[in-house]
């Protein structure tokens, strides 16, 4: 029988970001956190590709580093202690066809250091700036922590408010459920034709 459930959030930004990533992309981890993201998004773009990860956290950055040093792809990573608002400084001249964000906090380590709306809309406007014409931004919002349900208001505004002759906009999340589970935002970058 066929496994009929709907996806929570993180893997359904991974399902999306599998149609759109190819090998050799550039793409963007825009929060690296324990760096499971950044080893599945280092699987997508090949020996070939490149991933620019971001966060704030030096035990971020380090337990990133580490995953990829065990599994083999830290030299297709380059890791940054810096906040995602800030990606514009670290990347010239690069194609970038997808950027993931998985906003909140570390898992393991101090629930006050969260990612903050005004940083993430930052970061996401930087993003947009510099993604390729039918790239992606997928952005797990998780409402349910201290701070994250006014994050995920101002995302959704901001992003209602695009253009949409040049995005489209895409807004996953359940109505029905308890806690508050994660919530999926994908924003693409429509093809200039």
């Amino acid at each position: 029988m066929k496994d009929l459930s709907l996806i929570q959030g993180v893997e359904y930004s991974h399902q999306i970001l599998k149609k759109y990533i190819e090998k050799k992309d550039v793409v963007i981890d825009a929060t690296v956190g324990n760096g499971n993201d950044t080893l599945f998004l280092a699987k997508l773009v090949g020996k070939n590709g490149k991933i620019y990860g971001f966060d704030i956290q030096r035990k971020a950055i380090r337990n990133t580093r580490n995953k990829l040093v065990e599994n083999n792809y830290s030299k297709r990573v380059k890791l940054i202690e810096d906040g995602h608002e800030n990606m514009k400084d670290h990347i010239e001249n690069e194609d970038i066809s997808a950027i993931l964000f998985n906003l909140g906090y570390l898992p393991g380590s101090d629930k006050k250091i969260i990612t903050r709306p005004n940083t993430t809309l930052k970061a996401i406007k930087n993003g947009l700036e510099i993604l390729i014409d039918g790239g992606i931004i997928v952005i797990v919002i998780y409402p349910g922590h201290e701070g994250g349900k006014i994050e995920k208001e101002k995302i959704i505004e901001y992003a209602s408010d695009l253009d949409r002759k040049k995005y489209n906009v895409l807004h996953y999340y359940y109505l029905n459920q308890e806690n508050k589970p994660p919530e999926v935002l994908v924003i693409r970058k429509r093809l200039n034709i």
